[in-house]
């Protein structure tokens, strides 16, 4: 059994379905400025990127689309680091530090290819 799991056409509904989330937090959490600036825009490159996946025409390779899936985890997970650090945000941290390890995750769980799309 492959530990690769996930089919590309499940993680991409996954993403549709978590973007909102990442745009949302800041306003349901009480984010502070940059907090909130960050998970904004990490959840509208995620929109962005789980768009193109279900699209009818592909617009990026589905090689490129899991090294942005890698970045977009780390980004988020370090970014919540980050701001633990320097602002005390404790909310916002655990938010983007869980949500960039979750997504980590789901990028590690599927598998990539066309087959199943």
């Amino acid at each position: 059994m492959s530990t690769r799991a996930i089919p590309l056409s499940a993680h991409a509904t996954i993403e549709v379905l978590a973007a909102p989330l990442l745009i949302a937090a800041p306003f349901l959490f009480g984010f502070g400025q940059a907090a909130g600036a960050i998970s904004i825009a990490m959840g509208t490159v995620l929109m962005g990127l789980a768009i193109s996946t279900v699209a009818e025409a592909r617009t990026i390779p589905i090689s490129a689309h899991a090294g942005f899936d890698f970045a977009i985890g780390m980004v988020t997970l370090i970014s919540g680091l980050v701001l633990g650090l320097t602002t005390g945000e404790a909310v916002a941290t655990a938010f983007l530090v869980g949500f960039g390890a979750a997504h980590l995750a789901l990028t590690a769980l599927t598998r990539y290819s066309a087959r199943g799309v």
